[in-house]
């Protein structure tokens, strides 16, 4: 009898035991396997949410087949205890691992909304942006420029949120009084700025920031990039360069970058340049002319005149000999290569051609009829504003 019931029992234990280990198996399977989500979501963490508030609302949102099931999941794994606020994309299919370890692990919002302030070469706007779940993409909401509008409401209602990813965006070819200019206007950011940075030392970039960063420490930043994008370029330039520093070669880029927005002409601008500086001859660049009537503070906003082009400033590339004596602008990483490594070619010349890039001349004489060419051009756009007509 008491053999019987030993056998039972252990028959019973076995059972069980084959009972937990397939709804131990079952439960991972359900963990690490694809989740039911049809459409991407952004799912927002609030501060102070317990894990069980947390799997109940993904449960509801369709993010995850079962609560219970993602709670036991993050106590197996120790990141109970680890939710971090914020708003993150959840993708569709994600598994309950993978929705664990975006709201566990990154610490950083992958969704919802971000400010970006783009400090450009004509303006600085703040933009306001929303990240689109569908497409993974984001949609501007609204932008202003803080120098000459008032913040729209929008921006106003959400600004103050914890949960807003801020960014500053630098574009090629801005000025490093415009950079601080702008900075000091960016209310969202603490701190003064004792000086002007030296022309050229600053990284254009996109530069992610957290509410209240100092002004100060993003320049710092700035500048520590740049030099380390000059130092590798610099070690990496070709043989023969008709300047023998790094600065000397911040300062071609420089003008490179000023010079054409075209990729694909940087090097074909620097080797104009280099091979004027190799044959003796005087730049001759407009963009050094105009960074001596203004030093970097703000832009023209017209043509040059021919008194402006005949002056003697330190930058006039017209009137002197070699490499003006600083940079004319902070170059981006394309410009400071392409200074490093021109195109081989024997141009000498080149002029705006119509249609955003530029024509190209090796004699005197050719570069006369593309710059009659585009003054015919000029001219025709000039009639065409004056009638009214659009392209």
């Amino acid at each position: 009898m008491w053999r019987s019931i030993a056998s039972n029992a252990l028959t019973l234990f076995i059972v069980v035991l084959v009972l937990a280990a397939g709804l131990l198996a079952w439960g991972r399977e359900q963990f690490g396997g694809p989740g039911p989500l049809e459409q991407a979501i952004c799912f927002r963490v609030e501060r102070g949410d317990s894990l069980s508030a947390v799997s109940r609302a993904l449960e509801e949102q369709g993010a995850v087949s079962d609560a219970r099931i993602f709670r036991i999941g993050a106590d197996y794994s120790g990141k109970a205890d680890d939710l971090k606020f914020g708003s993150y994309l959840v993708l569709p299919g994600a598994s309950m691992a993978q929705v664990l370890e975006a709201i566990t692990v990154g610490g950083q919002s992958t969704c919802g909304r971000e400010v970006n302030f783009r400090i450009s070469v004509a303006r600085a706007e703040v933009v306001l942006r929303q990240l689109d779940p569908a497409t993974n993409r984001y949609v501007e909401v609204v932008a202003f420029d803080p120098a000459t509008e008032a913040a729209p409401a929008e921006y106003v209602a959400v600004a103050e949120a914890d949960d807003i990813r801020w960014r500053v965006t630098l574009a090629e070819g801005v000025t490093s009084w415009q950079v601080v200019d702008a900075l000091r206007r960016a209310e969202f950011m603490s701190g003064e700025i004792a000086e002007v940075p030296p022309e050229g030392t600053l990284a254009p970039d996109s530069y992610e920031v957290t509410r209240g960063a100092d002004r100060a420490a993003l320049l710092a930043l700035m500048a520590e990039r740049q030099a380390a994008t000059l130092a590798e370029l610099w070690a990496n330039r070709v043989e023969g360069l008709p300047y023998d520093t790094p600065e000397e070669a911040l300062i071609m880029a420089s003008i490179i970058e000023k010079e054409t927005s075209v990729p694909e002409e940087r090097r074909r601008v620097s080797a104009v340049f280099v091979n004027r500086l190799e044959q003796g001859m005087r730049l001759q660049t407009d963009p050094t002319v105009i960074y001596g009537v203004t030093r970097g503070e703000g832009v023209l906003g017209r043509g040059l005149r021919q008194s402006e082009l005949r002056r003697e400033t330190p930058w006039n590339t017209y009137v002197i000999d070699g490499l003006p004596p600083t940079p004319i602008a902070n170059p981006g990483r394309l410009s400071i290569a392409a200074a490093l490594d021109p195109e081989e070619s024997d141009y000498l010349y080149f002029v705006a051609d119509g249609t955003g890039g530029h024509a190209f001349a090796r004699t005197l004489a050719e570069h006369n009829e593309n710059v009659a060419r585009w003054r015919a051009i000029e001219r025709e756009r000039g009639e065409a504003e004056a009638s009214g007509v659009q392209d």
